[in-house]
């Protein structure tokens, strides 16, 4: 688990270093100007793209950590029995759903591959920006599945050093 927790995180920063770093590139050539502004031209997709991997790639992590949004004020208030079973169907439900989702979005992938379609300046296969949601919904999956066979608890409470300072807010 660690080494995956590693390998979501690596690939997550590298994500976004190079989202960083295109569009410091793209606004550079744009200031230049000239043909390199134009020969740049498939960077705003590049980065739109990688956008979507950031965003799927960090939905595992994210409900690992305790970062989706949840109310939990009426399950936190339950008797512990009542709150594990209440989790446990949290986590049931979650499961299932993260799986349906990777599935429809790995169907997609499939049809989107045989239509052919490919991307406007990058030309590479429209279907393989589908991938992203299959991995997600499949990470997103598998935290809930460690979490509803008691592998990881991700209802604990943070540490002191993750919450925020009285009037900032959560990000």
């Amino acid at each position: 688990m660690f080494l995956l927790r590693r390998l979501e995180r690596v690939f997550l920063v590298t994500v976004f270093l190079s989202m960083v770093a295109l569009f410091a590139l793209n606004v550079l050539a744009r200031e230049i100007g000239g043909s390199l502004a134009s020969d740049l031209a498939w960077i705003e997709e590049a980065v739109r793209l990688a956008n979507i991997f950031l965003v799927f790639g960090a939905l595992g992590l994210a409900l690992e950590r305790g970062r989706h949004v949840s109310i939990d004020t009426l399950r936190e208030a339950l008797p512990e029995r009542l709150r594990n079973t209440l989790r446990r169907i949290i986590d049931a439900v979650g499961l299932m759903f993260s799986a349906y989702m990777a599935y429809l979005a790995w169907q997609l992938v499939v049809f989107v591959l045989n239509t052919g379609q490919r991307s406007p300046t990058l030309d590479i296969p429209m279907g393989w920006i589908y991938v992203a949601p299959v991995a997600g919904f499949a990470l997103l999956g598998l935290r809930y599945a460690l979490s509803l066979f008691g592998l990881i608890d991700r209802f604990k409470a943070q540490p002191a050093s993750e919450i925020p300072a009285s009037g900032e807010e959560r990000v």
